[in-house]
């Protein structure tokens, strides 16, 4: 398969052979998936934690939104070790003031938190899957048109109230509009009337990272399907806690939320 991104980064360490040179492509930055290659008979650390990697040596590690420390990389073969320290660069976050929401979406009433708990745990389930598959090498491809109105990491007033800020990329178009699978994956999730999220998918593309899709108006996918890149999931709507028909889209790689604007094509 072969690996599109946005930035290429190389590393060569200290008495690495060049047929060992470590490649790493795509942003060291707050929200930024790294997709890295060595050789495939290294044993990988990342961060003190054994990683697995494909049959290429392929592997993942993101950073998170307040992610300010280095990752420490640690490649091991042929009895050396050669260890590295990839920094991340910090961002200036915006701040999104939305207005408009009803307020039981805001400061949900308490007879609804039991809904909002088991849907915290349908979505905690689909994306605790971790599954040696390499689809998450494929270029990813943006799941729909329209006009990126909400940004990853950026800081959010609801009706004026401050929250937690937001860990996806929304991309605006009237309700109906088409949604597709930005890469091949299996189903994990496919909801409807989920109270924060409406229409809601969620798709494991393999060792652990997985996209989210929300709001939709329909959802036309069932869990544990097979879906290939390009594919429709869904149609864009307003269901859930939003003003506006929008697809909310999150990208997971385990429990660390990352920003799938990155690594997209930019149009």
């Amino acid at each position: 398969m072969k690996i599109l991104l946005t930035t290429l980064l190389l590393l060569s360490f200290s008495g690495f052979a060049e047929d060992y040179f470590l490649n790493l492509k795509g942003k060291p930055t707050q929200g930024g998936l790294i997709i890295a290659q060595t050789n495939n008979s290294a044993t990988v650390l990342v961060n003190g934690k054994k990683t697995d990697t494909t049959t290429d040596g392929y592997f993942m590690f993101g950073f998170g939104r307040f992610d300010e420390k280095p990752i420490q990389l640690s490649i091991s073969f042929d009895g050396i070790k050669y260890n590295a320290t990839i920094d991340v660069t910090n961002r200036e976050f915006p701040t999104e003031v939305i207005d408009g929401l009803p307020p039981s979406k805001v400061n949900p009433q308490p007879e609804v938190y039991a809904q909002i708990k088991r849907d915290n745990a349908k979505v905690a389930k689909a994306r605790s899957f971790y599954d040696k598959r390499e689809d998450f090498l494929q270029q990813f491809i943006w799941p729909s048109n329209g006009r990126v109105s909400g940004v990853y990491g950026s800081r959010r007033i609801l009706n004026g109230e401050p929250k937690r800020p937001h860990y996806g990329m929304d991309i605006a178009n009237k309700t109906g509009t088409e949604v597709v699978s930005p890469a091949s994956g299996i189903v994990r999730m496919a909801e409807t009337g989920m109270y924060y999220t409406g229409g809601t998918i969620i798709i494991d593309h393999g060792y652990g990272l997985t996209t989210t899709f929300m709001h939709l108006s329909q959802v036309d996918v069932e869990a544990g399907s097979r879906i290939e890149q390009g594919e429709k999931i869904g149609e864009i709507g307003m269901t859930g806690r939003a003003t506006g028909p929008h697809l909310d889209w999150r990208m997971n790689l385990g429990k660390t939320r990352l920003d799938p604007q990155l690594i997209i094509p930019s149009k």
